[in-house]
This record gives C-alpha cells, structure tokens and sequence, in this order.
C-alpha cells in the first residue's frame, strides 16, 4: 500500500513539475494533485527537491535502458550509435518535464531545474563513453578519446536533431544517418 502511495506521489509530482516548472509546483499543488495530504509525501520525500530528483533518477535510468536496448551486437559501431542516440533524444525531446524545464531554464534560469537537464546529459555522456571505449578496444574504430569522442557526437547529433529544427525543415532518422556516415566514417576530404 505504502509503494502504491509513493508510486502515485511520485506520478502526480511529475504531471505537476511537467505543467508548471520546478520553480511553480509547490508540495501543496503536488499533493492536490496526488489527491493527499502534504504529510503524506513527507512520509516519502524530506522536500521538494528530493522528490524530484527521484523523478529525474528514473528518467535517467529509462533513457539508459533505452539506450542499452538500441545496441545489437550483430550490427556495426555506427549503426548502433546512430539507434541509440536517436532514441534516447526522441525520448527526451518528447518527454514533457524535459521540455518545461528546458523553457524554466531560458525563461528564469532556475538551478534545479538546470542541474536536473545536465545530470540527464552527463547520464547519456557516460554511457556514449563507455560505448565508445567498447569499440576503440575492439578495433571496431580508432583510437581516441572517449570522452571527448562521446561529447563531440552528442552535440552533432543534438545539432541535427534540435538546434537544424529551429529554423529548418526536419531531418529524417535517415538523413542525420547519412550525415553521420559523411561526417564520421567517410569525412569531408575529397
């Protein structure tokens, strides 16, 4: 009974922070919301920051099961990288608290807010870093550094996937698949 009421605590507050931003949901709209007291999400959370970070945890270790779920191990380094990353950035970019709490960031700047969006980036850097090492140790591509080679391909694919729709048409999964091979496998060197 007590994991049902967290469980409904926690889906309320997500319905909340994704409506009004974390800066706007109070425990008071939070538990409205959830159709409970405020003390009963005290039973679970000491404040409000806490609750949503566990949110923020759970998206992460969604967008990280996604992530490990796009790798076939019979299909080559790039093809693998290409599902993954468009995976887990259409999953963010649909995920409603994502989008608010990138709009409270240009909006207001709020800290929790900013914090929350950069730990779901470093969880997606981490996992490219490990998947990147993988691969240099396999001889599936050269060497380097995973780190750097794990933020670098992020921001290309963020670039063709967000930044080129602010102002362009849309790329297909195919064409930033395209793009992806000219740029990374082939380059631009004639």
């Amino acid at each position: 009974m007590a994991v049902d009421r967290k469980d409904n605590i926690i889906v309320a507050a997500e319905k909340t922070f994704a409506s009004f931003g974390y800066k706007a949901s109070t425990m008071d709209l939070i538990a409205r919301t959830a159709n409970v007291g405020k003390g009963t999400i005290y039973t679970f959370f000491q404040n409000k920051e806490e609750l949503f970070y566990e949110i923020m945890n759970k998206f992460i270790q969604r967008l990280k099961k996604v992530a490990m779920n796009g790798i076939d191990p019979e299909e080559p380094f790039f093809v693998n990288l290409h599902r993954v990353l468009y995976k887990v950035l259409e999953l963010r970019k649909e995920h409603q608290l994502t989008i608010k709490l990138t709009q409270e960031i240009r909006d207001i700047g709020t800290r929790q807010a900013q914090q929350a969006l950069e730990n779901v980036e470093d969880a997606i850097l981490g996992f490219l870093e490990v998947y990147i090492r993988d691969a240099v140790e396999k001889k599936e591509i050269k060497a380097c550094s995973p780190k750097v080679t794990a933020f670098v391909l992020l921001k290309l694919y963020v670039a063709l996937v967000f930044d080129w729709e602010e102002h362009h048409e849309p790329l297909t999964s195919d064409e930033i698949a395209d793009l992806f091979d000219l740029y990374l496998m082939r380059g631009l060197r004639k």
